[in-house]
């Protein structure tokens, strides 16, 4: 899309969330700090799901330096590595509850957030729904645990 700016026209992107139609986020196209991913296809999908067979990165025992150094990996958009990443929290929450514990706050809303973007996209890529996808990388953890 193109705006007339006072003294130059710039371009930019028309995106629409898929949760929220009538949502439309616009970001300038020559803005550098914006991380633009093309989308994944079905055969890097299949393989996201298939590298929760693995038990995922390693854990950090403190909080911030777990929290900035997750973090640094979900901005650089690796796709690959945010799974990996995902994988650790849910076997994490997994040890947590058999314990009768939680999740930390920070730790929940990252894998929460995450998995919902990741699993979401490999639905769109598979055809199917968050749900199959969050069914499928449950049973893998399951058997590798």
């Amino acid at each position: 899309m193109r705006r007339k700016l006072p003294g130059k026209l710039k371009l930019y992107y028309d995106l629409h969330p898929l949760s929220d139609d009538n949502l439309k986020i616009s970001a300038p196209v020559d803005n550098h700090n914006l991380l633009m991913l093309n989308l994944i296809g079905p055969a890097e999908a299949e393989e996201v799901i298939q590298s929760f067979r693995s038990l995922g990165t390693e854990w950090i025992e403190k909080n911030t330096d777990r929290n900035h150094t997750y973090s640094k990996v979900i901005r650089s958009g690796n796709r690959e590595e945010i799974a990996k990443i995902i994988n650790t929290l849910m076997r994490q929450k997994q040890r947590a509850e058999r314990n009768n514990k939680k999740l930390s706050n920070q730790d929940q809303t990252m894998l929460t957030s995450t998995r919902n973007i990741l699993f979401k996209e490999i639905a769109i890529a598979l055809g199917t729904t968050y749900e199959a996808v969050l069914d499928e990388v449950n049973g893998l953890i399951a058997q590798s645990a």
